[in-house]
């Protein structure tokens, strides 16, 4: 695919549709620029973390169970499972290490292996993921000397890695903006990256991948949609030299447009940062998520986030709605000619089955239209 690197003022200029936009307004005839068949994307389901983080009533551990298990029935190969975080402040991720340890001693039966990262923000979180793993493993060697269920210590050097089971991912996030920033988490961008090095540099040394999430990318509920892309350029060089193996790019407000989302990956890619270690994570407060993915598409990225039956919102961005769904996703891959590997059918069955359970109304126009044909 060649990517589209023209200049805001170009785009604007310019009486000719963008190749996205061409595909977007007609499902059934792609445009020749498009890829070929074949061309694999990598979608990465983050509805039982992102999707429920901000439901209200606290949901059952064994109905987050079994949507795991659900998802992992419809071809996904990367289902974000938890977070490690403060209950007091995000209370429906206070039974991540149950659902952890459910994954390490019964993962759900699949063809093929697939990925539970978790959401582990600070030191204290990376210690309560590795501490699971210590009770499933009690044996471990650090620094020369072997402990019997030895609380796991980031400042001190791992001579080997605590052995399996462990996790398989676990992933960090960042904010683009300091408003936002020390809304989060109370300090910094500068701050940020200084508490995440420690994170990043104990979890590599255990051979954990680590995910890095930037926030706010296109559109800050504290400074507007005009969030500097140089900073994100910056950001994404920075954690990936920090060790960091993919950085996923949030529109954690939706305000991302399809101009500024393409001159964002021009700045990216002009930065030198691979498009290939890149994701995005669109929100579609604005309708514009599924116009970002394609924009992303065509600037050489090949993973990107979504959530079933559109679950997911953002505490601190009033009115942002949720991550872009799975199956407007997964639609779109397959009626361009690029291959996401899900079953649309089943991920469509899901998204109705949880949207069911809590008691809201499935946010997926085509999970909606696939269940109703089907019906009728």
């Amino acid at each position: 695919m060649t990517p589209l690197r023209p200049s805001i003022g170009r785009i604007a200029r310019s009486t000719r549709p963008i190749v996205v936009t061409r595909a977007l307004a007609t499902f059934s005839a792609p445009a020749p620029q498009l890829p070929p068949s074949g061309d694999r994307v990598r979608i990465v389901e983050v509805g039982p973390r992102d999707g429920l983080q901000n439901e209200k009533g606290i949901i059952p551990l064994a109905m987050k169970i079994e949507f795991i298990e659900r998802l992992a029935k419809t071809g996904l190969r990367d289902i974000e499972a938890g977070a490690f975080v403060s209950p007091k402040w995000v209370p429906q991720m206070a039974d991540s290490s149950r659902i952890l340890e459910h994954l390490l001693k019964a993962p759900p039966t699949s063809p093929y292996p697939i990925n539970y990262p978790f959401l582990v923000p600070n030191l204290k979180g990376l210690k309560a993921a590795l501490s699971v793993c210590e009770k499933l493993s009690p044996l471990s060697t650090t620094n020369g000397k072997t402990a019997n269920s030895h609380q796991p210590d980031p400042e001190r050097t791992p001579v080997n890695p605590v052995p399996a089971p462990q996790p398989t991912e676990l992933s960090i996030f960042i904010a683009a903006t300091d408003s936002f920033s020390l809304k989060n988490t109370n300090c910094t961008i500068a701050e940020s990256l200084t508490r995440l090095d420690p994170v990043v540099t104990f979890a590599t040394s255990l051979h954990i991948p680590i995910r890095a999430y930037i926030s706010v990318v296109l559109g800050c509920p504290y400074d507007g949609p005009h969030v500097s892309p140089i900073t994100v350029a910056d950001l994404s060089n920075k954690l990936l030299d920090m060790g960091c193996s993919e950085i996923s790019l949030g529109d954690t407000t939706g305000m991302g447009t399809a101009p500024r989302t393409q001159a964002l990956f021009r700045i990216l890619r002009d930065a030198g940062v691979p498009m290939e270690k890149l994701a995005g994570h669109f929100h579609d407060t604005y309708g514009q998520a599924l116009v970002n993915c394609a924009v992303a598409l065509d600037a050489g990225v090949r993973v990107l986030d979504s959530s079933v039956a559109g679950l997911g919102g953002c505490p601190y961005a009033r009115g942002a709605t949720g991550n872009v769904a799975t199956e407007e996703v997964v639609y779109f891959l397959q009626s361009v000619g690029m291959e996401p590997g899900v079953d649309l059918g089943k991920i469509a069955e899901v998204g109705d089955w949880v949207s069911g359970v809590l008691g809201r109304e499935n946010g997926s126009r085509v999970g909606k239209a696939l269940l109703a044909r089907e019906e009728g």
